[in-house]
């Protein structure tokens, strides 16, 4: 069998469950700002996150939806688009990066880390007085 025309890495798992992997660690990225996962998990999260963060920055409704559609909670999605993506306007790809940092003691699996390249700073919410 070829391998013209696939993309992405299957990771012995059914569509469904794979999409969900990829939301969930997406998700917690934005979330923490920085996750450990396996290699090639890792690497696959990077490309999906970059395709939500460049969406993310285009800001507007549509664009908007689809970042909620593309993470897992509405709270991570919100802080994506309001937060964070207006601090990595200054690239056009290449936000995050992936570094491989040990071996994994129970199977021996590399792991990474994933994180944004961008020092990102955390943003004070104004209180509303009424």
């Amino acid at each position: 069998m070829h391998r013209h025309g696939y993309k992405g890495r299957k990771f012995g798992r059914e569509r469904d469950q794979r999409r969900a992997l990829l939301k969930g660690l997406a998700t917690s990225l934005v979330e923490h700002g920085k996750i450990e996962t396996t290699l090639q998990k890792a690497k696959e999260t990077s490309r999906y996150i970059e395709k939500v963060i460049t969406k993310a920055k285009k800001g507007d409704l549509h664009n908007r939806r689809q970042v909620i559609a593309a993470l897992s909670t509405q709270a991570a999605a919100y802080k994506l688009v309001d937060e964070i993506a207006p601090q990595l306007t200054g690239r056009t790809s290449g936000h995050v990066r992936v570094v491989r940092t040990r071996l994994r003691i129970g199977d021996g699996a590399q792991l990474a880390t994933i994180s944004f390249v961008d020092e990102l700073k955390a943003v004070a919410k104004e209180e509303v007085k009424a």
